[in-house]
């Protein structure tokens, strides 16, 4: 098992090849994940997912609309996540960004749980604003540990402050030397509460399916 390394979440790299991490995106979900990242493929991507839309509950234009899940879709990849989603409104409002990416390598033993909380808090560009809620789960028989948090960070050109949470769960999938690292941020604190139950839904219906060496699905139990 080979995923991003283990010395930065931020850092780029190889993804899991032995295992598919699925997640159910349903509702107000879009999958924005590219294969190769360019511009083409993300117009492509969005003009698909703005047909799901209806055109009476829009609050904004499918034009405006497509450019905008575009440059989403381009600036999600740029670290090449497993899965890159967005959740919007019906009225095409977006309120929460996720990423899942993996890390690990044959050679490093993975943190723990306790061990991996201090990593998940660390942000290069924000300061944690408050005290991090950790909670330490099992979903889907997979151990895990939960941390939420409010961040602040400068404004554009520097004037103030901007407040913005976060939830991120790492998931520790019995025998394998990896973990799975879920990230959702946003910035309308507002709607904190309804994003909270939108991300925490999405983390829980975690499938962890192994594949062959031709990227091919295989039924049955984790590979011990």
């Amino acid at each position: 098992m080979k995923g991003k390394k283990l010395d930065s979440l931020e850092s780029g790299g190889p993804v899991a090849d032995d295992c598919n991490f699925r997640f159910q995106l349903d509702g107000g979900w879009i999958d924005l994940t590219l294969d190769d990242g360019l511009p083409a493929e993300a117009l492509g991507l969005a003009g698909q997912a703005v047909d799901r839309f209806n055109p009476l509950e829009l609050t904004v234009s499918a034009r405006k609309l497509v450019d905008e899940l575009t440059s989403r879709a381009v600036r999600l990849n740029k670290s090449e996540p497993l899965l890159a989603a967005s959740y919007y409104t019906p009225g095409g409002v977006r309120l929460v960004d996720v990423l899942v990416d993996s890390y690990g390598d044959d050679d490093v033993p993975i943190p723990t749980p306790a061990e991996v909380v201090p990593i998940l808090l660390d942000w290069s560009n924000v300061e944690i604003a408050g005290e991090a809620d950790v909670r330490y789960l099992e979903l889907a028989s997979v151990p895990a540990v939960r941390v939420q948090a409010m961040v602040e960070g400068k404004r554009k050109f520097g004037f103030g402050r901007q407040l913005g949470e976060f939830i991120k769960y790492a998931f520790f999938p019995p025998g394998l030397n990896t973990f799975v690292v879920v990230s959702a941020s946003w910035d309308s604190i507002q709607d904190s509460e309804e994003i909270t139950q939108l991300v925490d839904s999405l983390a829980a219906t975690l499938v962890i399916v192994p594949v062959d060496s031709d990227g091919n699905e295989i039924t049955g139990d984790l590979p011990n």
